[in-house]
């Protein structure tokens, strides 16, 4: 699993466990953090992948992972640089999941 798949993994999970369960309030509070520091990322700069249609794929993927999953893996992907703090928030995210009952799964460093 690549960093970007980590990250939209997290960032699908934590988006479902926040809206379909209110005792999952840490994943919903930790996804809060994962995808706020996304947005930030996504907001640096002024390349095509960056701004406006970076952060108009990454709504779209939280309302709908199954349709956007692939665009937001381009973006993250494509000269995004994923920083630790969205790497542990991710990993936070899947092990708070598990907790849960779900699979986590790892990520793999390239």
């Amino acid at each position: 699993m690549t960093e970007a798949d980590l990250v939209a993994t997290a960032l699908a999970m934590g988006a479902a466990a926040g809206l379909t369960d209110t005792s999952r309030g840490i994943v919903h509070d930790l996804h809060a953090m994962l995808s706020e520091a996304v947005r930030r990322r996504l907001s640096d700069g002024g390349d095509g992948v960056r701004g406006g249609y970076g952060l108009r794929v990454l709504h779209a993927y939280e309302t709908d992972p199954d349709v956007w999953r692939t665009r937001l893996l381009q973006i993250l992907a494509s000269g995004l640089e994923m920083d630790e703090e969205i790497l542990e928030a991710a990993r936070a995210v899947l092990r708070a999941d598990r907790r849960t009952g779900r699979v986590i799964v790892d990520v793999v460093r390239s």
